[in-house]
């Protein structure tokens, strides 16, 4: 097979250029899993997003992959693609850990759905990247593995829970990556690394390690440097399992190419805050900067208000009630086990009463009619995905936001909870920088299960904005990267067994997303 000249320039290929180059047999599998892992030795100890890893095994794969190329078989979609999966999904024979102590020495026997999926579709897992403890919070650092920081700037978080995914993508470690999203866990870290994260529709990628199946708050998802990257994961991994019983038949295949959009034909809505969240005024400005510039790209772009109940209330409880169902075994175990973040949700929902639980489950169905009138109107609802900059890896979560005291560890992400109560599909896109020269995210929501006319939009607006200094997608500089202060794994309290150490065991991960 071909060499591909230079190292960087192969890294920086979209994984739909990757995949392309290693079918047309001028790319080996073998030289982008080698250049992958060059580069994860070289940039990762500056971010710590990768966490456990498989070097050896990924080789063997990948010899076997680059032998199928020059066979003639047929191949799969992310055939010799290597793939960092989040570290709140299961992976055979890899350290499983969620983040959480009590599973710090945990190697499933098997991959979860999602994980055998992509591995069927020729993807080469390489390794888990860092979550929050059992995924609570948007702040990726946990005391197994440490803290995972910004690609633009170490010393500041990476979002979460999807942080380890995100920072890889940014930095070009990994061409495609996995996550997982309850409150924002998609989206908010791309937005905070300046790459691609989609909430797909509940059920269109089953998600078959959530405890409550009928929920659809918490779904699994792409990231990836471009959202064509992102239609190419979906495609490999959307369709029915009986694992989640909201999945339904879909033809997989249709999200390699969601089809055309005109922007110029889109009538757009915005919105700063949903009527109900706080965001910074710098976030403010910056986002009107945004919708300024890019107006004149949609028959109409107009600012609309919303009334949507008291969706604050209705994610406390739903969310409570998703650890409570998840984490109950481990807590009665030994509650000194989990980190504040996950102890803290676990006991809100011990406080609640079937009483609140009906209450969520109906407000949540009002929430979802409330959101409705907007479209129709309009195609696309734009939002900031986060109400503030990326700030220190070292403080857990934001306080104070414009003044207002927080009232928990999550209240921050309401700008993306807020559409996850919808259920409305919603994809994370970078938009230029804000005021402190950090990333910013442009939310976009499209219309009820219509995950395919939002990509379609994203992706159009996306070619839109490279053209724009203020709308295109920011790159981190590594050649400026330097270690965080202090250290990333400063906070681990006991590093974890090497993962081949281990026999595979068939103990499941219990995790929240």
């Amino acid at each position: 097979m071909s060499s591909y000249a230079s190292s960087s320039s192969l890294l920086e290929t979209s994984a739909v250029g990757l995949r392309r180059l290693i079918g047309a047999r001028q790319l080996s599998p073998v030289e982008l899993l080698d250049a992958c892992i060059a580069r994860i030795e070289a940039v990762n100890p500056f971010v710590n997003a990768v966490t456990a890893t498989c070097f050896e095994r990924a080789r063997e794969e990948a010899r076997g992959a680059e032998q199928a190329v020059m066979r003639g078989d047929a191949l799969g979609l992310l055939h010799g693609l290597p793939l960092g999966v989040k570290d709140l999904e299961p992976t055979a024979g890899l350290l499983s850990t969620s983040g959480s102590p009590p599973l710090r020495n945990h190697v499933p026997s098997r991959d979860i759905e999602l994980v055998a999926r992509l591995r069927r579709a020729g993807a080469i897992v390489v390794g888990k990247t860092n979550v929050p403890e059992m995924g609570a919070g948007a702040n990726s650092r946990n005391p197994v593995w440490g803290a995972t920081g910004n690609p633009f700037n170490p010393d500041l978080n990476a979002g979460g829970s999807s942080g380890g995914s995100a920072a890889a993508l940014a930095l070009d470690m990994l061409p495609i990556c996995t996550g997982s999203d309850t409150g924002g866990s998609l989206r908010i870290p791309a937005a905070c690394c300046g790459v691609v994260g989609f909430r797909p529709s509940p059920g269109v990628i089953p998600s078959v390690r959530k405890t409550l199946g009928w929920s659809p708050i918490s779904v699994v998802g792409p990231m990836g440097r471009s959202v064509d990257d992102a239609c190419l994961q979906m495609a490999a991994s959307a369709g029915m399992h009986p694992g989640d019983p909201l999945s339904h038949p879909l033809d997989p295949l249709s999200f390699l190419d969601p089809g055309a959009c005109d922007l110029s034909r889109l009538r757009v809505a915005y919105t700063e805050d949903f009527g109900a969240c706080d965001v910074d005024p710098a976030i403010r400005a910056a986002f009107r900067e945004k919708i300024a510039a890019m107006r004149h790209l949609f028959a109409a772009c107009d600012e609309v208000s919303f009334d949507l109940g008291d969706v604050h209330r209705c994610f406390d409880v739903l969310r409570a009630e998703a650890f409570v169902a998840g984490m109950r075994a481990t807590y009665e175990r030994d509650p000194g086990s989990l980190g504040p973040n996950p102890r803290a949700n676990y006991e809100m929902g011990t406080r609640m009463s079937l009483l609140d639980c009906a209450w969520a489950q109906f407000e949540q169905t009002r929430i979802v009619g409330r959101f409705q009138p907007v479209f129709a109107g309009y195609d696309l609802v734009l939002s900031p995905t986060t109400p503030v900059s990326p700030f220190p890896w070292t403080q857990s979560h934001v306080d104070v936001i414009d003044g207002r005291q927080q009232e928990n560890y999550y209240r921050w992400l309401a700008l993306t909870y807020v559409v996850t109560l919808t259920t409305h599909p919603a994809i994370s896109l970078p938009c230029g920088t804000d005021a402190k020269g950090m990333p910013f995210g442009l939310q976009v929501v499209g219309p009820f299960r219509g995950d395919r006319r939002v990509l379609a939009a994203a992706r159009a607006m996306e070619q839109a904005f490279g053209g724009n200094a203020m709308l295109r997608r920011p790159r981190p500089d590594t050649a400026t990267l330097q270690a965080a202060h202090p250290p990333l794994h400063s906070i681990v309290t006991a590093p974890p067994d090497d993962a081949f150490a281990h026999v595979p065991n068939d103990g499941a991960s219990v995790s929240v997303v």
